[in-house]
């Protein structure tokens, strides 16, 4: 909006930002927003950035995966029991980037990502941030008139618009939509009008190096009634996520996810690691030899909620409207939280700079609305679909060679196998892709990947070498803030 000639100021709530907190991942069409918006804001970007969709990326089972050995995911292990049938499915990532001529999906540090968005935006209105003073509500004024900002401190500046994109736990949707802020039903499966999704996940990082590395970007292991994922985010740290489908509030590990106010464990004397192993027993040894060398005290846990698509109500409301996880979060299983965020900001803002009065800037957010609509209610669906298909209706792929999925399920999973690889998974990225406002970028995705190679193995090895070299010692292997985790030294809840 700034680039765009906008006066815009932006009220966050917490009294200062510090370095906390894990990657975010950006797929192909995230990057294409980027770049539409400010190619030095692109490349600054890049100079942080870890591809994962430029290497192997899928479903591995989690049982008989053994040794990080990359194997194909062919049909040939039917016939022959010498080849593995460790990997399920693979993710047609690069192809899919590949047919846009798009950069390969990644992750960035969120506190990277920030520094260098608030210096660009300070390059264009230094006092553009104003820190510690929340917005608790609003009052539209009128058709052409705007909006009376409330703000925490009591004073109630006034703008043309006011842009609710305050999260999950939204206080503009809460006034929009009559919601309680947090509010809790008993069973603890709504909250804000948000629902439980039936699902809590447990997260850490390790900085460890596998016989796959260097040619995996991130896997997903599926089992009976749950999955695992470890994804290479760069400097040769790992970072793993465990989802289990348990009821709300099943409480065992801290949580300060995305800001929120971090918890302490459940019972401060048990080890989460082991926990957590406790509840992969006779799962792939890929799966233990990551926990095993994870810190205890990296482990964080969330229980996920999320919405349903608003179909039938605006996201606007006179001179007010919503975007990204204000209105539509979604599941992680896409990556695609953040990727809407930026979609949303960009439509908005392109549609903004086309409105020439204000007398019309409230039918604007109601066509932003419209405009918005059918494209993150699919990428919430397909979101949520993952979660319910893998752990409702996956299991242990049946196999001709071993007991390990006799099920119902698992004869259901193998004949999912060449339907997901051939048709579903590529017409589902196909489909996130899709939205691409900087064109095919030609050449550009190419260079840029080159360029990350060549940095990525020295800086990976130097940490491995640490990280190997405090072990053995007997230390603890310094960690960067997990996804969940804020800096201990701000005093003050954080929130990105």
């Amino acid at each position: 909006m700034l680039k765009r000639g906008m006066d815009v100021t932006v009220y966050e709530r917490t009294s200062a930002f510090a370095r906390f907190g894990g990657p975010i991942q950006f797929a192909s069409n995230a990057l294409s927003v980027i770049k539409s918006i400010d190619d030095e804001l692109f490349d600054r970007i890049m100079a942080k950035f870890t591809f994962t969709g430029t290497r192997t990326c899928g479903i591995k089972d989690g049982l008989r995966a053994e040794g990080f050995k990359m194997t194909n995911d062919a049909m040939s292990y039917l016939w022959d029991e010498s080849k593995p049938a460790d990997w399920f499915v693979k993710f047609p990532l690069k192809q899919c980037a590949d047919l846009y001529g798009l950069p390969f999906t990644g992750v960035i540090d969120r506190p990277d990502l920030q520094e260098i968005l608030i210096d660009e935006c300070r390059k264009i209105k230094p006092d553009f941030l104003l820190n510690g003073n929340a917005v608790v509500g609003y009052e539209s004024m009128g058709k052409g008139k705007g909006v009376k900002v409330k703000l925490a401190d009591g004073s109630n500046p006034h703008a043309d618009v006011l842009v609710g994109s305050d999260g999950i736990w939204s206080a503009v949707r809460g006034q929009m939509y009559g919601e309680t802020i947090k509010g809790t039903s008993p069973n603890g499966k709504k909250k804000q009008g948000c629902t439980y999704s039936g699902y809590t996940v447990f997260a850490g990082e390790t900085t460890l190096s596998t016989p796959d590395y260097y040619e995996t970007g991130y896997k997903v292991y599926i089992g009976p009634q749950r999955y695992f994922v470890t994804s290479d985010v760069g400097e040769g740290r790992i970072q793993w996520y465990a989802f289990f489908a348990l009821p709300p509030g099943t409480k065992k590990a801290p949580s300060g996810w995305g800001g929120s106010e971090r918890d302490g464990q459940a019972d401060p004397e048990e080890d989460l690691v082991q926990y957590i192993k406790s509840l992969h027993q006779g799962w792939s040894d890929e799966v233990h030899y990551v926990l095993d060398n994870t810190p205890k005290e990296s482990v964080e846990q969330r229980d996920l909620y999320d919405r349903a698509p608003e179909l039938l109500r605006s996201w606007a409301d006179g001179n007010v409207v919503l975007c990204g996880d204000a209105v539509h979060p979604m599941m992680p299983n896409l990556g695609q939280g953040g990727c809407q965020a930026i979609e949303d900001a960009y439509v908005l803002t392109e549609m903004l700079a086309n409105t020439k009065k204000t007398t019309d800037l409230e039918d604007t957010l109601k066509d932003f609305y419209k405009k918005r609509i059918v494209r993150v209610s699919i990428v919430q669906f397909l979101s949520r679909l993952a979660s319910d298909l893998i752990i409702n209706a996956f299991d242990t792929p049946w196999s001709p060679h071993d007991d390990k999925g006799k099920s119902w399920k698992s004869y259901l999973t193998f004949f999912w196998k060449p339907v997901l690889q051939l048709a579903i998974f590529p017409a589902q990225f196909a489909y996130l892709y899709s939205y691409y406002p900087s064109g095919n970028m030609g050449g550009i995705p190419k260079v840029l990947e080159e360029a990350w190679r060549k940095k990525h193995k020295p800086t990976s090895e130097m940490a491995f070498q640490e990280a190997d070299r405090v072990r053995r010692e007997g230390g603890k292997v310094k960690m960067t803030a997990s996804f969940f985790q804020k800096a201990e030294e701000i005093g003050d809840k954080v929130e990105v």
